[in-house]
């Protein structure tokens, strides 16, 4: 492979032969690219030997091209095209203002900072397209591993991930998961523990959610047998509304609760002892050596610096 990439001709001799396709005249094109014209000839015959056959022939004093002069003209154009291709899509690469950001957004996160936060992005950057995708936990991770999305907002730690190298985090804020309820004997509690909520029916997220299986972890790490479930929603809109509708026990995301008033009757403490995890951004190493990529990312650390994730999240 290597030795047929010697024997091919040079781009300068493709501008060569595409100034004499412009003229048609061999003294003409000498002049115009500041060679002289038995040099010009010479690169026209190589590029004829290495094809093998002739891209110009003459009737009278008229030059014309071959088949295959008007086959090469055309392929010609088009490495051309395709280079002019490669360096837009490579500058837009390389612009901080230009170009799309991928995001995949676990499904069970509270999204009200985020859109504001790329709306107000929008408006510095009008150039910088986001697009935000809701996916479940199996669903990032295989984007991420096959670089379909550029970040993921997702909750940490997690034990799906076996292999760091190739990945960075930045973490946004700590979360904590807080129990709702409508159980009058309880509503006058600053916490509850785990032991207290089993002999109740519960709405979840579905099997393999993160919450879910943090849920799992601490009912066994306690010894204790997980409840019965009445429902598996994948929002914390939809686990909410069940579970005022139903009178059934959830648990949320802090950030949810502070950003969405609870219905009436619904209790939300934290559980005892607290139950805590990260909510942080997860993306390949190399990504943050896209201008864009890190310019997005801080500013959002700007952006939380103005003001908190707390605080944004009861505006």
């Amino acid at each position: 492979m290597v030795k047929e990439k010697k024997n091919l001709f040079s781009s300068k001799t493709l501008d060569y032969f595409l100034c004499l396709t412009e003229t048609m005249n061999y003294t003409k094109s000498a002049q115009k690219l500041g060679i002289s014209q038995p040099a010009l000839t010479q690169q026209i015959k190589k590029i004829e030997k290495t094809i093998g056959t002739p891209l110009f022939y003459t009737v009278g004093k008229k030059l014309h091209l071959t088949e295959a002069g008007q086959t090469m003209i055309r392929l010609t154009h088009g490495v051309y095209d395709l280079l002019s291709d490669a360096n837009d899509e490579i500058q837009q690469i390389t612009k901080s203002n230009e170009g799309t950001i991928s995001i995949g957004f676990l499904s069970s996160i509270e999204d009200k900072v985020f859109i504001d936060f790329i709306s107000h992005y929008y408006l510095l950057y009008p150039g910088i397209k986001v697009a935000l995708a809701m996916l479940s936990r199996e669903e990032i991770w295989e984007q991420l591993e096959n670089n379909e999305i550029d970040l993921a907002i997702m909750y940490l730690p997690d034990d799906r991930i076996k292999n760091w190298k190739i990945y960075e985090k930045r973490e946004i804020v700590t979360e904590e998961l807080l129990f709702l309820h409508q159980n009058e004997q309880l509503k006058n509690k600053p916490a509850v523990s785990l032991k207290e909520t089993t002999d109740h029916r519960w709405t979840m997220y579905p099997n393999h959610y993160y919450i879910t299986d943090i849920l799992k972890n601490e009912f066994s790490s306690q010894l204790l047998d997980s409840p019965a479930v009445a429902g598996y929603f994948s929002t914390p809109q939809q686990l909410h509304r069940f579970s005022g509708s139903t009178g059934s026990y959830t648990a949320l995301p802090k950030s949810y609760v502070e950003a969405n008033p609870l219905q009436k009757g619904h209790f939300a403490v934290p559980f005892d002892p607290q139950i805590h995890y990260q909510l942080a951004f997860v993306y390949r190493k190399d990504k943050e050596l896209i201008p864009r990529m890190k310019n997005f990312l801080d500013d959002f650390d700007a952006y939380l610096k103005e003001q908190n994730y707390a605080e944004r999240l009861k505006r």
